[in-house]
């Protein structure tokens, strides 16, 4: 087996225990809940073909849903994340281009390229998440403090391990 695939599996693995094993416990106030799941979505390399990138979108969804009960609410927001990955990186592309089978990561690109890349995929999965969870507008403005206030702590989530995994 390919080592690099390898690390992919082990630290889509890792995420997706820490994920449902700790950070699926924490609540502050019912407004923060981080979720940093959706960086296995954001580090595939940008010339994985997008019909495989919807499957592990749904895929690291699906094993969300199923840990914490919520049924079909995680994956539906990781299939729009993966839905939009695409356009949202080709919207932000560097002047020259992105290398051939390069990941979009901090020490490839930079903070500032990866912290916008970051925030846009998280505040998309967490704006279907969070809306798709209360299925009204009702609670409109109160959805949208949770999803805005979740995206913060989810970006510092993703930016403290992509530091995390660049000092490695």
């Amino acid at each position: 087996m390919n080592s690099r695939v390898f690390k992919y599996l082990l630290f889509f693995a890792l995420v997706l225990i820490f994920q449902v094993v700790i950070l699926n416990n924490i609540q502050f106030s019912g407004y923060i809940n981080p979720y940093m799941y959706v960086m296995i979505i954001m580090l595939l390399p940008m010339d994985f073909p997008q019909w495989l990138l919807l499957i592990v979108s749904f895929a690291t969804g699906f094993v969300i849903d199923a840990s914490s009960g919520t049924p079909g609410m995680h994956s539906a927001a990781s299939v729009m994340a993966g839905f939009v990955r695409p356009y949202i990186l080709m919207s932000i592309s560097p002047r020259d281009g992105y290398e051939q089978g390069a990941s979009p990561t901090i020490s490839m690109y930079g903070f500032r390229w990866f912290v916008l890349y970051a925030l846009l995929m998280i505040l998309i999965h967490h704006l279907t998440l969070f809306f798709i969870e209360v299925f009204r507008f009702a609670d409109f403005f109160r959805t949208l403090l949770r999803v805005l206030l979740s995206t913060i702590f989810s970006l510092i989530f993703v930016i403290l391990t992509e530091y995390y995994r660049k000092l490695r």
